[in-house]
């Protein structure tokens, strides 16, 4: 069976995080997004924590369901991210690492053992830990053999194992004797496979995409789609690990160049650019003469030993990009921003021919204008074939998508009626 996995989200007990994360409204929005299984997040906050193991009940080993019974496709998998900050080699590192536990009975020793080390649960889902990835690793695997770590968005400037700021130029460097352990990283949202498969250091290591959404709105932005013989937690590592194409189908990305930090640039002078260009200017904004921030193409080109690929090879597992459903509807209304009533009339109406998924990437555009407008359906078609401009994002402004121009306006809307 085809599973598609969203497997790093938070919960709203982590900062800047929407109060609309619940279990069952991270379920409902699973439904729509076509996520047969998410992470449940922060697992390590004492509150989370508690909803988890009253509302989720285990359905497949490692797997777990609502007791509700609604939705019961949707499926949880015990996950939280925690941000390290510490010291190493002269450096101050800090990194953001995903933990997977089959278990809660594995969760609770994971509790007892940040108790005991002292380490503050309770401030926030995603805690702070002043900890070496190395020695974090260590301890968890002597925990549970069957927990297991996967770097966050491992580009990102400032909090990730490869950041320009804050990371390291390899995987060993981090972790030391356990990067034995360390099979797969998340890319994150600025950067795809492609880009990724530039580094032959990379080239033993699974590539995988979440969306690491901070409302259930944006669950699904990226993914892992995976075939099952039998979903469950051992089944889903044993893919990850064998990154083997026939079981790991393929990840959703997001079109890398929309991703928050992608180019360089300095937000608050509205000014990005190209790594060469960086380079001329010596890493000054040439507006407020500030230092600009380094993107994850430039530290991606920096790392890299081999020129970026156009296509994957057949012996890494593909990807397909897309832009998020509400976003293409915007974009082809003219609307500014995803939440106006117009937008979600669309989406809601459009869900009535299938989840997001299905229609971003499978639907047949005729029978998606049945339940749409033509400027939606050509935005769709557009997507699907990379026919667009986007205004790369930079220093945590996320990139812009453009379907249309002043010269090439959207289709003429005839079917007022489903709007």
């Amino acid at each position: 069976m085809k599973v598609i996995a969203d497997l790093h989200v938070h919960s709203r007990f982590s900062r800047a995080c929407s109060k609309e994360l619940t279990l069952e409204n991270n379920a409902l929005w699973c439904s729509k997004k076509g996520v047969g299984i998410l992470g449940t997040g922060d697992f390590t906050h004492p509150a989370w924590y508690k909803e988890i193991k009253n509302e989720l009940v285990e359905k497949e080993p490692g797997l777990f369901k609502l007791k509700s019974g609604n939705h019961p496709d949707v499926r949880f998998i015990l996950s939280t991210e925690v941000s390290q900050i510490y010291k190493k080699n002269g450096k101050t590192r800090r990194i953001h690492n995903i933990i997977f536990a089959p278990s809660f009975e594995a969760v609770e020793k994971i509790h007892a053992w940040l108790d005991e080390h002292h380490f503050n649960r309770k401030a926030d889902g995603r805690p702070i830990l002043g900890l070496d990835s190395e020695v974090l690793l260590k301890a968890l695997k002597e925990i549970d053999k069957r927990i297991y770590v996967i770097p966050a968005h491992a580009w990102t400037p400032w909090f990730s194992v490869f950041g320009s700021y804050s990371g390291f130029d390899s995987l060993e460097e981090c972790f030391g004797d356990m990067t034995k352990e360390i099979f797969a990283i998340e890319t994150g949202l600025s950067s795809d496979p492609l880009m990724n498969r530039s580094l032959s250091a990379l080239d033993n290591i699974a590539l995988i995409s979440n969306s690491d959404a901070h409302s259930p709105r944006n669950f699904g932005r990226e993914a892992n789609v995976f075939e099952m013989k039998k979903k469950s937690y051992d089944e889903l590592f044993s893919i990850l690990k064998s990154r083997d194409p026939k079981k790991f189908l393929y990840t959703i990305e997001f079109y890398p160049e929309e991703g928050k930090y992608h180019a360089d640039g300095h937000a608050d002078c509205k000014f990005w650019c190209e790594p060469e260009e960086t380079i001329r200017l010596k890493g000054i904004c040439p507006k407020c003469k500030k230092q600009l921030t380094v993107g994850v193409l430039a530290r991606v080109k920096k790392l890299a030993d081999r020129a970026r690929l156009k296509k994957m090879p057949s012996n890494h597992v593909p990807f397909k990009s897309i832009v998020p459903l509400q976003e293409v509807i915007a974009k082809s209304f003219g609307v500014v921003g995803t939440g106006s009533k117009k937008v979600q009339a669309q989406y809601e109406k459009l869900l009535e021919f299938g989840n997001e998924f299905f229609i971003l990437l499978e639907a047949d555009l005729k029978d998606i204008g049945t339940f749409s407008t033509p400027a939606v359906v050509e935005s769709i078609r557009r997507m699907r074939a990379g026919n667009m401009h986007i205004r790369p994002g930079y220093d945590g402004v996320y990139g812009q998508v453009e379907f249309y121009s002043e010269n090439d306006p959207p289709p003429i809307a005839k079917q007022t009626s489903l709007l």
